[in-house]
């Protein structure tokens, strides 16, 4: 019942402060361009909710995150002590790296 996660290769910056600036700058001005910096900050704030809204998990409550969490921190720590049971049997030949 695994579910596939897209991965988001770049890492989005959305930081909103230098738009908010460049608006406040135009304001200041009584610059033409008030409304241009509007919308490129109404496109930015749009992208980060639909990057919000695509998010795994978004749609559990946060009692739904700290449960699953738990689960996969057990589930990691129940195979890492496998793994190193298995590491101390000695069944394996690992060569070493000269």
């Amino acid at each position: 019942m695994a579910t596939t996660v897209p991965v988001v290769e770049e890492a989005e910056d959305y930081s909103f402060l230098p738009i908010i600036h460049d608006v406040i700058k135009c304001m200041d001005k009584d610059s033409p361009d008030v409304h241009q910096e509007l919308n490129k900050l109404k496109t930015k704030i749009q992208e980060a909710r639909e990057q919000i809204s695509g998010m795994p998990g978004i749609d559990m409550s946060p009692a739904l995150q700290e449960n699953k969490l738990q689960t996969l921190r057990e589930q990691v720590q129940t195979k890492n002590q496998l793994l190193q049971k298995y590491k101390s049997l000695c069944m394996f030949d690992i060569p070493k790296p000269s």
